[in-house]
């Protein structure tokens, strides 16, 4: 009875410890699944942190501002591409209705003043108001921009004020537009913009035009 009961007793502690050694292997388990998972985890927060930056860099990557340089003594803006890893391909310059003006394409980013200077000048008379301009007025163009940009060719549309005056004609009378610069307006799309730079003009100048 005293063996029986001995090896009664044996079979207990190895049935405990075998079912403590179970339980600590499901737990083994359970915790290297967990590890698994939060390094999934972690990973796949880091690639969509990643894909979302990647998203922003190559939207400002795509958004273009243009600059412009003074030259001609005011005759011409040359406009280049704010960001250096853009490079301008062609643009269209398109004027409000008001002027009388087709859009000008080019490959040579620049404004020329002759462009639009006679449907500016018959514009401004159209609405009544003086030749002559009282320190600097604005004029709203939508500017369409092809350029690349990482090998990519893009589009932009954006709406600018190019800053004029005027000066005396010289001999001949009458006064010349005089370029002074560019200033953003904000973006666009290509279907809205002459709208939006025909709003602008005529709240700009409240006579006939």
């Amino acid at each position: 009875m005293a063996e029986d009961t001995s090896e009664g007793a044996m079979r207990r502690r190895w049935i405990r410890w075998l079912t403590l050694a179970e339980i600590l292997g499901v737990a083994a388990l359970l915790i290297s699944a967990l590890t698994l998972w939060n390094n999934y985890s972690e990973r796949r927060a880091i690639e969509a942190s990643r894909s979302a930056e990647d998203r922003k860099a190559d939207s400002r990557a795509r958004t273009l501002v243009l600059k412009a340089v003074r030259e001609k003594d005011g005759d011409r803006l040359t406009l280049s591409a704010a960001a250096a890893d853009q490079i301008i391909q062609g643009q269209t310059i398109a004027f409000p209705k008001a002027l009388g003006v087709d859009p000008v394409d080019s490959t040579d980013p620049r404004i020329e003043a002759r462009w639009f200077a006679d449907g500016l000048k018959q514009a401004r008379h159209d609405a009544g108001e003086n030749e002559r301009v009282r320190g600097d007025a604005r004029l709203p163009v939508a500017i369409t921009t092809r350029f690349t940009v990482n090998g990519e060719l893009a589009e932009d549309v954006t709406l600018y004020d190019i800053g004029y005056t005027t000066q005396s004609g010289g001999l001949l009378g009458g006064v010349d537009i005089k370029l002074r610069g560019l200033s953003l307006i904000g973006r666009s799309t290509a279907k809205a913009a002459p709208a939006r730079i025909d709003a602008l003009w005529k709240a700009r100048h409240k006579g006939k035009a």
